[in-house]
């Protein structure tokens, strides 16, 4: 399904539209006197961002304990 503007619309309204199309995911025809002229479509592919939240799970495949330090204490090499 497809929402249909006049060019006039589109003009007008052309940013926003753009930004409908990327959440929506739908096409918009435009018309010129009632008749379709161009379609506008979202880009192939993954055009949505993905949440940042559980991106990196199972990345850690190894971890024995949460509280020790990464490093060895002199192992850092901080100007005192």
């Amino acid at each position: 399904m497809s929402k249909t503007v006049g060019k006039a619309e589109f003009k007008a309204k052309c940013l926003n539209l753009i930004d409908q199309i990327g959440k929506d995911d739908e096409s918009i025809v435009i018309t010129k006197r009632g008749r379709p002229v161009a379609v506008l479509s979202p880009a192939p592919g993954p055009s949505r961002r993905r949440s940042i939240i559980g991106a990196m799970k199972g990345s850690v495949l190894h971890y024995d304990d949460p509280l020790s330090p990464a490093v060895e204490p002199s192992d850092w090499d901080a100007v005192r």
